[in-house]
């Protein structure tokens, strides 16, 4: 059985910490990746296609050195490995021009402005992972733990068993 990861890519390893640390209740059922540029979440993304791994949410810093986070979102969106993942801007510096790019081009689901609240990232990394597991998983059962489990419970009652398969 594949795994559905998360993926954190932030410049700062601080910020990038503080980011895992707020996620670590999804961590037993989704391992979280973490990356400090958008070259090395490229090197991620790859081992995890070769793996036959998911990713199921990008959360991604705009300002980084290098390639933007933006343009990492832009191409994830291009490429069909990344395209159905849940993508979320995370960041205190994107200008309305950047963030107009990435909600048209990357698809962007989310954009959290720095400072944020770690219930709230918790909350919307639940709400995101749980989109993404009803739409490409079969069997759901497993994430009812820490997903949202009336959003499972619903879909499962519409389909009238806990699996498709």
């Amino acid at each position: 059985m594949s795994d559905i990861y998360i993926l954190c890519v932030e410049d700062e390893p601080e910020v990038l910490d503080v980011v895992v640390r707020d996620l670590a209740d999804l961590e037993d059922v989704f391992p979280i990746e973490m990356a400090v540029s958008a070259e090395e979440a490229r090197e991620i993304i790859q081992e995890m296609k070769e793996r036959g791994d998911k990713l199921g949410l990008a959360i991604c810093d705009h300002v980084m050195p290098g390639e933007k986070g933006v343009e990492l979102l832009i191409d994830m969106q291009n490429d069909e490995f990344t395209r159905r993942t849940r993508k979320l801007l995370l960041t205190g510096q994107a200008g309305l021009e950047d963030t107009v790019e990435a909600l048209n081009k990357a698809k962007l689901n989310r954009y959290i402005a720095k400072p944020w609240d770690p219930a709230e990232l918790l909350q919307i990394a639940i709400d995101e992972l749980t989109t993404f597991v009803i739409e490409h998983e079969k069997d759901l059962l497993r994430y009812m733990g820490v997903l949202d489990i009336k959003r499972i419970q619903e879909v499962i009652r519409e389909k009238g068993s806990f699996s498709d398969s």
